[in-house]
């Protein structure tokens, strides 16, 4: 197992497909998970810090977990089979349960659990981005992030 982080939410193009990229913590391999747009937004407001007025599910599970003082120990994604991707919750207590990547990752995030994915997991579906191409695709989201359709408009 390797200890992966998340590196956000994106839309895959053309296909409006949202995907939340993984990227292995001690390696170069990224991890995309085609999700649904429900999961995408829950990720997506864990890792902004987003306080809904009043608890989505992943903030009701955390809630429950934290009442009945079951801690999460670990989400494990631990295999993929013509695409899909399968995960495991893992409690202090040793109980493991079976569930989605995107519901598991939606509540790692809110949980602070280190979530680890499987080896072959990365060798089958991981993207190796070398440091020096990493380093490109940064500044190219940097870019992103900043440019307005303004910056584009011809000078009358």
């Amino acid at each position: 197992m390797r200890e992966v982080d998340v590196m956000g939410v994106r839309v895959e193009m053309p296909s409006n497909q949202p995907i939340v990229l993984l990227r292995e913590v001690t390696g170069e391999r990224y991890l995309p998970i085609w999700i649904g747009a429900v999961e995408a937004t829950a990720i997506a407001f864990a890792q902004q810090g987003v306080v809904p007025p009043r608890p989505l599910t992943h903030d009701l599970f955390k809630d429950v977990l934290e009442a009945t003082g079951n801690a999460l120990a670990e989400v494990r994604i631990t295999d993929v089979k013509d695409g899909v991707f399968f995960a495991t919750l893992v409690f202090g207590s040793g109980v493991e349960v079976s569930a989605r990547p995107s519901d598991s990752i939606a509540l790692a995030l809110r949980t602070g659990t280190k979530i680890m994915c499987a080896e072959d997991v990365l060798d089958e579906a991981g993207l190796a981005v070398p440091a020096e191409q990493e380093d490109e695709v940064e500044k190219f989201r940097e870019f992103l992030d900043h440019v307005t359709p303004e910056d584009f408009e011809a000078d009358r």
